[in-house]
């Protein structure tokens, strides 16, 4: 049987994954000519159309989604197993990307692995900050942080930080123009600072539980933010009712800058956990990375 040419393969998957030849051709460091001949070479000789082309866009053909699938995965192991020979070698090296949010990467994340980067200089770490739920294995990033309950099962999901609260807060000066919530029904009376999710593209339905029971409230007003500063800084600014997560607005709570309502309606939850996938096989400098940020 002839020999693939494995770079075609690559090239192939580099496109399919970036739905882009600019994309890929910067990735790859080739010229888009070379890797649309490349791709169009590979096509020819399979005889079937892998990928669809427009002027705005590319996607992979059903042929070319099966092909990709079966072997996407592939260069992925071949990947980790060559950052695993870091191991020979007298300090761990290489790259590990995470994908997370802003506030829990400036509180936790940077605090935690800023040690590591001194310890070991030939170790590098690239952060996406996205409040999107990200396919960690089609974008192909090492590890993702989020919400334990949110996790899919076949993950492994470490836990890296401590059960978490929400927390209702607005200004003294709101509360001094409008009553405070005694209930969460009540929250449907007031200017509330809603949230976009970036996933689904619909709006946050606020949710509490109180001995067992579960209320979910959607709010209503005038603001709406994708990510959550800009909610605190409007809560701030008297312009409504905000829920963020407690670390979020504590210092503006123990200061006096904002007011906690309806604390007893606020349960604990599984707090921030690292998620990689299961069936991966970790660099040394991973492992560095999950042992720094382990509690």
């Amino acid at each position: 049987m002839a020999r693939r040419n494995l770079n075609d393969l690559l090239y192939f998957v580099t496109v399919a994954r970036e739905g882009s030849f600019t994309r890929a051709a910067a990735l790859l460091g080739v010229t888009q000519s070379a890797l649309s001949q490349s791709i169009s070479g590979l096509e020819a000789r399979l005889q079937i159309r892998l990928l669809t082309r427009t002027t705005r866009s590319v996607s992979p053909t059903d042929a070319g989604e099966r092909l990709l699938n079966a072997i996407g995965h592939r260069f992925d192991e071949i990947e980790t197993e060559l950052d695993a020979l870091t191991e020979l070698r007298d300090k761990p090296a290489g790259t590990v990307r995470l994908t997370c949010g802003d506030f829990f990467l400036h509180s936790v994340l940077l605090p935690k692995l800023a040690p590591l980067l001194r310890d070991y200089p030939d170790i590098k770490l690239e952060f996406d900050v996205n409040l999107g739920f990200r396919d960690i294995v089609a974008d192909r990033f090492d590890a993702g942080v989020r919400l334990g309950n949110t996790i899919d099962k076949d993950m492994i999901a470490i836990p890296i930080g401590p059960p978490m609260r929400l927390a209702v807060v607005a200004s003294p000066a709101y509360f001094e123009a409008n009553p405070i919530p005694k209930a969460p029904q009540d929250l449907t009376a007031h200017q509330c600072i809603n949230q976009r999710m970036q996933t689904s593209g619909g709006l946050y339905v606020w949710d509490f539980e109180r001995r067992g029971r579960k209320v979910n409230v959607r709010v209503d007003g005038q603001l709406i933010f994708n990510t959550t500063q800009p909610q605190v800084d409007a809560a701030l600014a008297g312009l409504g009712i905000t829920l963020l997560p407690e670390d979020e607005v504590m210092p503006h709570i123990e200061s006096g800058r904002l007011v906690r309502v309806l604390e007893d309606w606020c349960a604990p939850f599984g707090g921030y956990h690292l998620y990689y996938p299961s069936r991966r096989q970790p660099s040394p400098a991973f492992r560095l990375v999950v042992e720094a940020l382990k509690l």
